[in-house]
């Protein structure tokens, strides 16, 4: 639907692939706003963030030469704001400028920084700096961002940056991602053996090997259990995982890659979900599996605390490995834990479906532009 009071939103992304082209792509289809999107491929992740900016700016300007000027820029934490900014400053003018921070370089990795890593922080930190408006995709993403910058700008030699840390919080919320929930349909019941999806990257911060091991002292117990290994993998990660996942033999119904039918079918197949990682600030497909009724079993750290329908997180956090196996194997023993429990899982994620985390994002961005507009008026005074 079209409304009079609609901005020209221009959407910078250079990672277009993943959760962040889903995101900028929902969000184009589901926004009351004229949404369009600037984007590179989505590869070479440290160049687009050290780089994109650069060829990004010389796209802005001539799509501003082919269109005009938009209402508001939209970035997300993929770009080097301040740069672009200074880049495009002739064909943007004033334009109200909000920042999207899917994930962020002051807070990851979290061992271990080089002196290049350090480099990529201070990109996150001067495009906080640079946008009239910030939102976080959680509120432990917004609250350890935070709370990192003093002793990450501290690190500087002199002239610290920490006095401004205020003004950064002030003009900082949270909104969470928007998931094409829909597509999942309605619940279906579930019969037979327990069966226990990992739908995540197999990337090293996922950290695949501490669920396989769980999945294993499951097994080990004599319980009956099924599991399906999705998710996307960029490097040999299953190659690293073999004899783990071997030792489970055929209990492994599922191994690789999913295309989208196959995978809304694993969403319904799954009792739970199996969540191991040591780095998130959202989980988009835990959302998935949740909203397809696929009882959480999660960590009791980073963002997954407030995935957690209230009352259940006896069932669904672990703090210790012991405490995982434990988890799991309950389940294995009663799959009705998981069954009965499917629709109040499914009710605490609603709120992700873009048909309330559209209309969500859109009052942030028209707060945005509001704010600059008052700023302005501000200024002329």
């Amino acid at each position: 639907m079209w409304y009079p009071w609609s901005m020209r939103v221009l959407l910078v992304e250079p990672y277009f692939t993943g959760s962040h082209r889903q995101w900028a792509e929902g969000l184009a289809g589901h926004s009351a706003h004229d949404v369009r999107l600037l984007t590179h491929e989505g590869q070479f992740w440290k160049w687009r963030l050290g780089g994109g900016h650069v060829t990004l700016a010389e796209q802005a300007a001539a799509a501003v030469g082919e269109d005009g000027p938009p209402d508001l820029v939209l970035a997300t934490s993929m770009l080097d704001l301040a740069g672009f900014l200074g880049l495009a400053r002739e064909a943007l003018g004033g334009v109200p400028v909000a920042l999207y921070l899917h994930e962020n370089q002051v807070t990851y990795p979290e061992t271990g920084r080089t002196r290049a890593e350090r480099a990529l922080g201070m990109v996150t930190w001067t495009s906080l700096l640079a946008a009239d408006g910030v939102a976080f995709n959680s509120a432990f993403h917004r609250d350890a961002v935070l709370g990192a910058l003093p002793g990450f700008l501290g690190a500087a030699p002199d002239r610290h940056h920490g006095h401004l840390v205020e003004r950064v919080a002030a003009k900082s919320t949270v909104v969470p991602v928007g998931v094409d929930l829909a597509r999942i349909g309605p619940l279906r019941g579930r019969h037979g053996p327990a069966t226990f999806l990992w739908n995540h990257r197999w990337d090293p911060d996922k950290a695949i090997g501490d669920a396989l091991a769980a999945l294993t002292a499951v097994a080990e117990q004599g319980l009956d259990l099924r599991v399906v290994l999705a998710g996307e993998s960029f490097v040999a990660q299953p190659d690293a995982h073999r004899e783990a996942i071997e030792r489970l033999g055929t209990r492994v119904v599922h191994e690789g890659h999913l295309d989208e039918g196959a995978y809304v079918e694993a969403l319904h197949g799954a009792d739970a979900v199996v969540v191991t990682a040591r780095q998130e600030f959202f989980g988009v497909s835990v959302v998935e599996a949740m909203h397809a009724g696929a009882l959480p079993v999660l960590p009791d750290r980073l963002v997954y605390p407030e995935r957690v329908p209230p009352g259940m997180e006896g069932v669904c956090l672990y703090r210790t490995k012991r405490q995982l196996v434990e988890r799991l194997a309950a389940i294995a023993a009663d799959p009705g834990i998981a069954r009965t429990r499917a629709a109040e899982v499914r009710a605490a994620v609603d709120r992700f479906d873009w048909a309330v985390a559209g209309p969500r994002t859109d009052a942030w961005l028209e707060e945005v532009r509001a704010s600059h507009r008052r700023g302005r008026r501000r200024r002329v005074r």
